[in-house]
């Protein structure tokens, strides 16, 4: 580490707007794979295949680390009771059926304020501004009490919501609902898609499966901790808005059988990896099953405890997810790789293309104590 690794304009980086992926490649599978090679070769070394080749970097007994969470269709538009539009995200349930909501524009959303949400064929539903949320600049909105979970609250979103594409994806599409979805998500509640499982189509898991790679599932509410802009220069006691994690007795188990037969465990997406190591540090850093509110950062210097591989998108500049990737492989190694995939056309973001970081990439001193001396 040196003194630019806490600095968040060394996370910087010129992105020409057209390698901003818009629509995404079918199959999910065709997407390109960068795979950085072992710690010790040159900064900018890599290899150049597509995700679908991601099958022959695998071994039988490796364990992928999947995101099950579901993507909700979270973005509403809201009528004021004084005439008007705006559109609220729905982030995550505080008490008595109230939630905290991003709300543009926000300086016309005040407490007390009435909003209708409003579909066609859909009786109007009336919402109420509780208050303001310092720590996010959202609302907390009063919704009718029956929606007070994300289980309930996702028979409205599906009536009244929209699927919540990042702003910088311009261009929409009726599968989107679908698309923006990996294969196996399973329990509803991200405002945004772990977008590294995006890649994983039923073909890939099927040969992965019959090739003995096995699978655990946790859950990731992917919300504002994620895809917040880091907003700090001193990066020294960064701190990260929370993010609901479920980490399974069962996933334990597979863990820990991954170790004793020899195999690494993969994490597919940031969101998968903060659900591990956030369940490891919380349990003393030991791994035992957690439920409940994760704000863990990892950036470098961070020993990890969980997680030997990742298979990861191309992220934002100055995100905590370079912060992330960076506490892998080195932010030297991963600014110089970014270059090297924009010089190579690659598709950014989370229609992107991927980035695959095995065990032998990951920074020595920083990987799992099984596999520190390998």
């Amino acid at each position: 580490m040196n003194d630019k690794d806490l600095l968040l304009s060394s996370y910087d980086y010129a992105l020409d707007p057209e390698r901003i992926a818009q629509i995404p490649l079918e199959p999910r599978h065709a997407a390109r794979l960068l795979i950085v090679q072992a710690w010790n070769e040159s900064v900018a070394c890599a290899r150049h295949l597509q995700v679908w080749d991601w099958q022959d970097e695998l071994r039988p007994n490796d364990l992928l680390v999947l995101n099950d969470t579901r993507v909700l269709k979270a973005r509403l538009r809201v009528r004021l009771s004084g005439g008007g539009l705006a559109e609220l995200l729905v982030l995550e349930p505080r008490e008595d059926a109230k939630w905290l909501c991003l709300a543009r524009p926000a300086k016309r959303l005040r407490p007390g304020d009435k909003l209708w949400l409003e579909a066609l064929e859909q009786d109007p539903i009336c919402l109420e501004v509780v208050c303001n949320d310092l720590d996010s600049g959202g609302r907390v909105v009063q919704f009718p009490r029956s929606f007070g979970d994300r289980e309930t609250i996702e028979g409205l979103l599906e009536r009244y919501g929209e699927v919540p594409l990042p702003p910088y994806i311009e261009r929409h599409n009726s599968n989107d609902a679908e698309r923006y979805q990996t294969r196996y998500a399973a329990c509803p509640g991200a405002v945004a898609a772990p977008t590294a499982g995006l890649h994983l189509s039923d073909e890939l898991l099927e040969v992965l499966a019959n090739k003995g790679v096995d699978q655990a599932r946790v859950t990731l509410h992917v919300g504002l901790g994620t895809f917040r802009p880091v907003d700090t220069e001193d990066l020294t006691n960064l701190q990260l808005h929370s993010e609901w994690v479920e980490v399974k007795s069962d996933v334990v188990t597979a863990v820990e059988k991954c170790r004793k037969t020899g195999g690494r465990v993969i994490a597919v997406g940031t969101t998968s990896l903060r659900a591990l190591e956030g369940a490891f540090t919380l349990g003393n850093r030991n791994l035992r099953p957690f439920r409940g509110n994760v704000d863990l950062v990892i950036k470098p210097g961070y020993q990890f405890g969980v997680v030997d591989g990742l298979l990861t998108n191309f992220h934002l500049p100055k995100s905590s997810l370079l912060l992330l990737v960076s506490a892998m492989i080195g932010r030297e190694r991963l600014i110089a790789l970014y270059g090297e995939a924009l010089k190579r056309n690659y598709r950014f973001f989370s229609y992107g293309d991927a980035m695959w970081i095995s065990p032998e990439a990951v920074l020595p001193d920083f990987r799992p104590q099984e596999i520190a001396g390998s």
